[in-house]
């Protein structure tokens, strides 16, 4: 989906850490740099990045999320690299047996929102590529965030679990309408939909539809049902007649050919 706007600045709002538990590949790491980019997130920390940093790999494939990647930190441990954060979600498809509360992402931004409104550091937690993040990681966790994902493949790449959580922080945003709306257009009223089902009615009475008489009434009924119920607009409804005029005008000539 293209459409950067580079007249736009990036905005650093107060927004939750992302941080990485020893990543093994720099490409992952530039697509993670990419999907907090594109919902508005910045901080990235990145413990015992495998192929060390900085990386022209990860680089590369952030596709102009430089203000990630310029930015992102390097740690030692996940402790330190969450030391000075007050809540902080561990991300993990696998069940734990830990005392920890197991949530949903979308609760989990809803929470992150609030915890950052009071001035508090949040955080998400994401493991390793080949088997995600060791029990003494989650235990830092203030919750477990899992993904309603399909059981029998719970593998996510960690740049499509970034993106999930940074969509779900995104919209969660009380200020965080879509960047555009399609052409308004004023609703049909109620004279102009029933203009347009009597219209339809009798371009199919002459179009001999109701071949039973028995049966006229009850799809009359139906017809003018579904097209109440569809929420036209004015301009579709417009459209729509002139097409059952070009029909019922189509007719006419083929009865007068005959």
């Amino acid at each position: 989906m293209a459409g950067t706007d580079r007249r736009n600045e990036f905005e650093f709002k107060r927004a939750p850490a992302v941080i990485l538990c020893e990543p093994q590949l720099g490409e992952n790491i530039g697509m993670v740099a990419r999907a907090m980019s594109n919902f508005g997130l910045w901080d990235l920390r990145i413990v015992n990045p495998r192929d060390g940093w900085p990386s022209e790999k990860a680089v590369a494939t952030a596709a102009r999320a430089k203000v990630v990647i310029e930015g992102a930190k390097i740690f030692e441990s996940a402790e330190a690299a969450v030391a000075d954060l007050h809540v902080v979600f561990a991300t993990t498809a696998r069940p734990r047996d830990m005392f920890i509360p197991v949530i949903g992402p979308d609760e989990a931004a809803g929470q992150a929102r609030a915890e950052i409104s009071k001035g508090n550091g949040v955080g998400f937690l994401f493991g390793r590529e080949r088997w995600g993040l060791n029990n003494d990681e989650v235990a830092l966790a203030t919750a477990i965030v899992t993904l309603p994902i399909e059981p029998a493949f719970a593998s996510l790449n960690i740049a499509q679990a970034v993106l999930v959580i940074a969509y779900e922080w995104r919209r969660a945003a009380p200020d965080g309408p879509l960047p555009f709306a399609g052409p308004d257009a004023p609703a049909a009223t109620g004279g102009q939909v029933n203009a347009l089902s009597e219209h339809l009615v009798k371009a199919l009475d002459g179009s001999g539809f109701f071949v039973s008489p028995d049966k006229r009434c009850s799809m009359v009924l139906a017809i003018k049902t579904m097209i109440h119920g569809a929420g036209f607009n004015a301009q579709q409804v417009r459209t729509l007649r002139g097409a059952i005029a070009s029909l019922a005008g189509h007719h006419r000539r083929d009865e007068d050919l005959k």
